[in-house]
């Protein structure tokens, strides 16, 4: 929920104890990415909630920047109920849309969350439970979410260490950059080439979102742990 006027910032999420070995271990294999927090600084542990919240708040920031993102979150949080699935699916789109700003085919997607949570195809609960691919499919089956939001939502709400969202455009991007490659990488090559980060790809990503913040200039957290957009760029590549 938003934050209350003048109310101090959130304390920001603490690193888990895995994460700082499995940086050493991802540096020893890939000896580029050691520049990474050497140029950013040290990679920030950001987080989302698990379950409806969490995936809405992915829905908003699909295809958009970190600005518009966490605008449209802020109006959708404040809307009494709308963070409860039966509440969202009580709200209608001159609430959804001209209130919280979100386009039609989101409001859609959010109320296509809500009911799949209501009548059971959604099995958030179990989700935690479930491998990687597992649990992609099971969350990328709700009409609107798609890979791209299922793979950042178990990235950020289930501290995923070996999910890479090669749709992304700003990873594609921040890779690039940083291998000096002559173009963005599609997809495919890109997930091919992440594949010398396992078992470790999901920090691979969190650390190559956080050289393209540093890279572009991005804010490094719009509003709050819970508000964040990975990085920036608002969605996915064409696959």
């Amino acid at each position: 929920m938003p934050l209350p006027p003048n109310a101090p910032p959130p304390e920001p999420p603490e690193t888990p104890s895995w994460v700082r070995p499995a940086l050493a271990a991802l540096v020893a294999a890939d000896p580029d990415l050691a520049v990474i927090e050497q140029a950013a600084g040290p990679l920030p542990w950001r987080v989302r909630p698990a379950g409806f919240p969490g995936l809405l708040r992915t829905i908003c920031g699909q295809q958009i920047s970190n600005q518009a993102a966490g605008a449209i979150w802020r109006r959708l949080a404040a809307i009494p109920g709308a963070l409860d699935p039966a509440g969202l699916l009580a709200l209608d789109d001159a609430t959804l849309c001209g209130v919280a700003g979100l386009s039609r085919p989101k409001a859609a997607h959010a109320r296509a969350l809500a009911t799949a949570c209501l009548d059971g195809t959604l099995r958030l609960a179990e989700v935690q439970a479930m491998a990687d691919e597992e649990a992609v499919a099971h969350l990328s089956a709700v009409r609107g979410l798609g890979r791209w939001t299922a793979e950042v939502h178990l990235l950020f709400a289930h501290d995923r260490p070996d999910i890479f969202p090669s749709g992304d455009i700003a990873l594609a991007a921040s890779v690039a950059h940083l291998k000096r490659l002559p173009a963005r990488p599609a997809p495919k090559p890109l997930a091919a080439l992440a594949l010398g980060w396992s078992p470790w790809r999901g920090l691979a990503a969190r650390l190559f979102w956080h050289h393209w913040r540093h890279v572009t200039g991005r804010p490094l957290i719009e509003d709050g742990p819970d508000g964040l957009n990975p990085g920036g760029a608002g969605g996915r590549l064409p696959q």
